[in-house]
């Protein structure tokens, strides 16, 4: 089976900053995207497999169910970095059984209803909710944009204290 070395969470999906500095970091053979959009736009996919390319990796498409049933069936021993659009993907993958040595935030833009927990992650109720079912189940989280760069640990939050910052 696959070893899943980290799941970001980050709504641009797979970038320089992903395919470049994460992947040499990380030592990956492979991106994995896990996302029920992407899968079906070929456009997104092409943009995203030149940057893979450029780093020599290997980069594969998934809805939540295909990985899944991928992921539990393979016999590779490939390394590989899943990237997500959101918090509620980790989630469900977790729910469905497939574990992660951390997870890392990464961008989560603005937009209407999302408050600052720092200046390039912004939450819903939802996604604070998310987070904690993740930290109860025994999961290290933690914010860091790039490797190198400082780690903040992600424990259980309060929404009514993040709406109010």
């Amino acid at each position: 089976m696959s070893q899943i070395q980290l799941i970001r969470v980050d709504n641009r999906l797979v970038h320089g900053q992903v395919g470049m500095t994460w992947s040499s970091a990380l030592n990956i053979d492979a991106i994995v995207v896990v996302d029920e959009e992407v899968v079906y736009n070929v456009f997104s996919q092409k943009l995203m497999a030149s940057i893979a390319k450029a780093a020599n990796l290997d980069i594969a498409f998934y809805t939540i169910e295909d990985f899944v049933t991928t992921f539990q069936k393979q016999k590779d021993t490939k390394k590989i970095f899943v990237i997500v659009k959101n918090i509620q993907t980790v989630r469900e993958l977790y729910e469905k059984g497939i574990r992660f040595p951390k997870i890392n935030i990464g961008n989560i833009h603005y937009e209407r209803g999302r408050y600052p927990l720092n200046k390039k992650m912004y939450l819903t109720e939802t996604d604070v909710q998310d987070l904690n079912y993740l930290n109860e189940v025994g999961n290290t989280i933690f914010y860091q944009d790039v490797p190198g760069t400082m780690t903040e640990k992600i424990e259980l939050l309060d929404f009514e204290k993040l709406k109010r910052r």
